[in-house]
């Protein structure tokens, strides 16, 4: 008995272990090994290949060398329909993530061994460099991947986007309330808070974070140089003072959200740059393979 229950909290823990298990380390870093053995290969047949009058991609090896990378290629770009499909392990999402991103980094060794190191102003070193583009705009997006998910984990807590911009919803409602009583004047700051104040802003603010001009941040400045003016002159306004002080919850409401869609913008911009640059290194591999046969 003793034995059983030690065997299930085993596989109990393994399962947990392969359930946490990361893209990057998925079965032990079985496509890592798989791509380095790949690149070994490609290398020692380079070291060992003496073509005349120079390596170049005409070669035997080149060809051999320049089907396997399409083929890499073209399979690693299909992994935005494979997100699309479940299905279960050998083949699942986490493994096909793995492959995508170790046989991704071994197209450095075997595209460039291809070329021979022969680059010029042409299709075919186009292609290669479209190559090295998108392998190194996809580091970034490990990089991504691999740090993101839990600084947004951090930053969220245990409250939804929703409900993040449904709290500042409800800060705007009790600052125009509070500002009823107030003057032109005060009450003018409020309505700068309400009406000049952008959760999320332009593309370099997401990406920044910094939101110096904003309504709130401007009205929360004006506010508190008056609350501080009313305290030294023994006039406090209790009034501005809880002005002053929704101003604050909805600042810092306000950064919440702001570093929450500041980290989601990153993965954003990523894909704007990863799957278009993709997408034109197929156009470029198609037009290089074309150009080869049709004149080589």
């Amino acid at each position: 008995m003793a034995s059983r229950a030690a065997t299930g909290k085993a596989v109990q823990r393994s399962a947990r272990d392969v359930a946490h298990e990361g893209f990057l380390t998925h079965q032990r870093m079985r496509w890592a090994k798989l791509a380095a053995t790949l690149s070994l290969i490609a290398i020692l047949a380079y070291a060992l290949h003496d073509p005349q009058p120079r390596p170049n991609g005409g070669t035997a090896l080149g060809y051999a060398l320049g089907t396997v990378g399409a083929l890499l290629i073209v399979w690693l770009s299909l992994i935005g329909v494979r997100k699309r499909r479940i299905t279960p392990r050998p083949f699942s999402l986490k493994a096909w993530t793995s492959a995508h991103v170790y046989l991704g980094l071994s197209l450095i060794v075997i595209g460039t061994l291809h070329t021979g190191f022969q680059l010029g102003w042409n299709v075919h070193t186009l292609a290669w460099a479209l190559m090295m583009i998108v392998i190194l705009s996809g580091l970034w997006g490990i990089s991504l991947y691999a740090t993101l998910p839990e600084k947004l984990s951090a930053n969220r807590g245990e409250v939804t986007q929703q409900q993040m911009l449904e709290a500042i919803r409800t800060l705007d409602r009790q600052l125009d309330l509070a500002a009823q009583p107030l003057g032109a004047d005060d009450a003018a700051l409020v309505r700068m808070s309400l009406e000049e104040c952008r959760i999320a802003g332009t593309l370099g603010q997401r990406l920044s974070g910094q939101y110096a001009s904003d309504g709130n941040a401007r009205a929360l400045a004006a506010v508190g140089d008056k609350v501080m003016a009313g305290l030294r002159s023994g006039q406090a306004d209790e009034r501005l003072q809880q002005i002053q002080f929704l101003l604050e919850r909805k600042e810092a409401a306000l950064a919440q959200a702001r570093r929450h869609i500041a980290m989601k913008a990153r993965l954003e911009l990523w894909l704007y740059i990863h799957v278009p640059v993709t997408i034109a290194l197929l156009a470029a591999l198609f037009a290089h393979i074309i150009s080869v046969f049709l004149y080589w």
